[in-house]
């Protein structure tokens, strides 16, 4: 079974709220201060969750698997992150703050037949995920499965959004573009304004180098706008990105695609309109690209 790339592109933007709720929930934060945290900022507990399925992971594992963030930035907040607390008991503070953020969140859905129906046939999807050559998918697809539907449905959402993102990164490598250079790239591309961007604290030297050896390439404009050889090897980033995304959504039928997508669009209006995420992030996930 075969969907068209478009579906696989929606099935992302649709799950991405979903597994995005613990950096930004209340309960996510109270839980890592909980465990002696940080939470002034997002990013000590950011790293520490997400790289909590990883085991001990060191900066330099982290920098290579979460890619286009800056290496100084990994060091300063995965170096202590261990010393804080264990993965485990990240793992286990990670799972408490999902769980008390989406029932805050959902209300009434909890526990409904249609959440119910929704995270079995997600579960279906990401089981259907190889993970060979993913490490993040793999190391998220390795915990066990909690037993209660909002919990199946951030757990697959949180493995499918890994599974694309190691994709990602090797469709990025595949096209010759390095980390910081995916990010001056896709600002180029208008996937969000280059202040966005800047969250991912690479230093100005560092962005304008990225910038010029893009520029070298004629794929960037010396005032950062991208060429229409740029915008075409993006659009090949993007295009071999959600190809390489599809395979878990071939173990469900079309129609049951489109049924987990009316099934998920009542939660995500929940999520979205709780006004937790950012109206920008440097995902492009509003970006179209005519591949079709």
């Amino acid at each position: 079974m075969t969907h068209r790339l478009a579906t696989v592109r929606q099935m992302w933007q649709l799950l991405e709220p979903i597994h995005a709720t613990l950096y930004y929930a209340p309960e996510a934060f109270e839980e890592a201060a909980a465990l002696g945290y940080a939470t002034d900022e997002r990013w000590p507990s950011y790293f520490a969750y997400r790289a909590a399925p990883l085991g001990s992971a060191g900066p330099q594992l982290v920098n290579a698997l979460f890619y286009s963030l800056a290496p100084q930035m990994v060091e300063r907040h995965t170096a202590p992150a261990w010393r804080t607390a264990t993965p485990e008991q990240v793992l286990k503070a990670r799972s408490t703050a999902v769980n008390r953020a989406l029932q805050k969140l959902l209300g009434d859905r909890i526990g409904s037949p249609e959440l119910r129906e929704a995270a079995k046939l997600v579960r279906r999807a990401t089981e259907g995920a190889d993970t060979a050559g993913r490490p993040m998918a793999a190391a998220n697809a390795a915990l066990p499965w909690p037993d209660e539907p909002h919990m199946v449905l951030w757990q697959a959402a949180t493995i499918l959004r890994e599974h694309r993102g190691d994709g990602h990164i090797a469709a990025l490598q595949a096209h010759g573009i390095g980390p910081t250079e995916s990010l001056v790239s896709h600002a180029a591309a208008g996937a969000a304004p280059t202040e966005v961007f800047r969250s991912r604290q690479w230093t100005d030297e560092e962005w304008t180098a990225a910038r010029e050896r893009l520029t070298a390439r004629g794929l960037v404009e010396t005032d950062g706008r991208i060429t229409s050889e740029g915008l075409r090897v993006r659009t090949k980033v993007e295009k071999l990105t959600d190809e390489l995304a599809a395979a878990p959504w071939n173990a469900l039928k079309p129609d049951e695609t489109a049924r987990l997508s009316e099934l998920l669009l009542p939660p995500i209006l929940d999520i979205v309109g709780a006004g937790l995420l950012p109206a920008q992030s440097t995902l492009g996930i509003g970006m179209k690209y005519d591949y079709q």
